[in-house]
């Protein structure tokens, strides 16, 4: 047999994989690693997109306008902690600039602070004192509802938080800017939301396997 034409099994399994791929939107240093676990396999491809031009992002782009992006390029948007960087009249702006990249079966995971969860920390006065620690150090619940003051202080004024959300809000306003269904989780002990969200109708099952799939709480 000429050895030319025989079929290699690993060239068969390396077309058997689909490679998606997930905008990671405003990624600062983060990188694949960094994402929900259901990102981390081979068949994902990372886009990394962010404002500041420092963090080596493959697309230099404000979330607001993702124009430099085609509709519908990609299987999955992920955002961490942006959305409460623009005021709440924005979010529907940016909340449909990641709808037009998706896919028309592509899902939306987000992430951002949990207002609600502040409620206790506040009435018992501690607006300053460390909640928990960061990559970024220390956290407190002024960071989280105004924006991480070290960064603000080195000049990153973007970092500043114009809105807050609780879980209830947050999947309001998924489904207000156009996705079709929203599901939401509060993590504890990080005073954080996750969310998912699709642009096409699914039941609660696969709403709910989504959320398992993709979501870290």
């Amino acid at each position: 047999m000429d050895a030319t034409n025989t079929p290699n099994p690993a060239d068969e399994t390396a077309a058997a994989v689909v490679v998606r791929e997930v905008l990671h939107v405003g990624c600062g240093p983060a990188r694949k690693p960094h994402m929900p676990a259901a990102f981390h396999g081979d068949d994902w491809r990372e886009v990394r997109c962010d404002i500041d031009e420092t963090a080596e992002p493959d697309i230099v782009a404000n979330m607001m306008d993702l124009g430099v992006i085609g509709d519908g390029r990609f299987d999955a948007v992920y955002s961490s902690h942006n959305i409460e960087h623009v005021f709440a009249h924005e979010v529907p702006v940016v909340l449909r600039e990641f709808s037009r990249v998706l896919k028309d079966d592509g899902v939306l995971v987000i992430t951002c602070p949990d207002v609600q969860s502040l409620g206790a920390a506040l009435a018992a006065g501690r607006l300053v004192e460390p909640l928990y620690q960061s990559a970024a150090g220390p956290i407190s619940a002024i960071d989280i509802l105004w924006g991480h003051r070290a960064s603000i202080a080195a000049g990153k004024v973007y970092m500043a938080h114009k809105c807050g959300f609780t879980a209830q809000v947050l999947v309001d306003t998924l489904v207000q800017s156009g996705f079709a269904r929203a599901a939401c989780a509060q993590q504890a002990g990080a005073f954080a939301l996750w969310a998912v969200a699709t642009k096409a109708e699914a039941s609660a099952e696969q709403l709910e396997a989504l959320r398992r799939q993709y979501l870290p709480c």
